[in-house]
């Protein structure tokens, strides 16, 4: 289905490796603009949908997750983004909303294209083809040394770690090294933060790089 060009609302996703503080930041985000009396919707990726989230399942806990190809990875990543596009950001943001979505395209293009080794050109492919012309106004990279990431990992209190986080030092270098280096291809969409400092510090950097769009 085609997309209509949206004029009136925002879409602001978060990248950053495992353990980086998104959830954290997401939150504090949505209470400051929420405080604005804007209306704020949040999403997740994979999920956001009753499809998406069933895809999420097969990706991230699936008994024989660990056999799954990259290709295959890809597909359903994308697949839940597509569904989720059309079902929940695109609508949201032809009613004025600002959206913020835990993840979105720049997430495929980093870890299915870069540590994944598959290459920039058909992911940059399928990305296109699940979006469609839903493009975020601003991305923020919550920017941490891998090493920290992989600590808070191991210090959070809840379930075993899923699929993804339980990837070795090496692919998540490769992760922190593509978030970084496309951000530095897209400067105006790109917000890097460091996320190593205090979560108020990080709040405070976030919530001043808005401002560019928050008009």
């Amino acid at each position: 289905m085609p997309l209509k060009q949206h004029h009136t609302g925002k879409l602001i996703s978060f990248e950053g490796s495992e353990g980086s503080g998104k959830s954290t930041q997401i939150s504090r985000l949505v209470k400051h603009l929420q405080l604005l009396g804007r209306e704020v919707l949040t999403t997740r990726e994979p999920g956001g949908t009753e499809i998406g989230e069933q895809i999420r399942n097969i990706i991230v806990h699936n008994s024989k997750g660990d056999e799954m190809c990259a290709e295959t990875e890809l597909l359903l990543f994308t697949a839940a983004r597509a569904q989720l596009v059309r079902e929940v950001i695109a609508p949201a943001l032809l009613t004025g909303t600002i959206v913020i979505s835990d993840r979105f395209l720049d997430s495929t293009t980093v870890y299915q294209g870069v540590a994944r080794n598959l290459g920039m050109d058909p992911v940059n492919l399928i990305n296109q083809f699940a979006v469609g012309n839903v493009m975020p106004n601003l991305t923020v990279i919550i920017d941490v040394p891998t090493e920290l990431g992989l600590k808070r990992i191991r210090q959070r209190a809840t379930d075993l770690p899923d699929r993804m986080e339980r990837e070795n030092i090496e692919f998540y270098d490769k992760v922190r090294e593509g978030y970084l280096l496309l951000a530095k291809s897209m400067p105006k969409r790109f917000l890097v933060i460091d996320g190593s400092q205090a979560e108020d510090g990080v709040e405070h950097d976030i919530w001043h790089g808005l401002q560019k769009i928050l008009v």
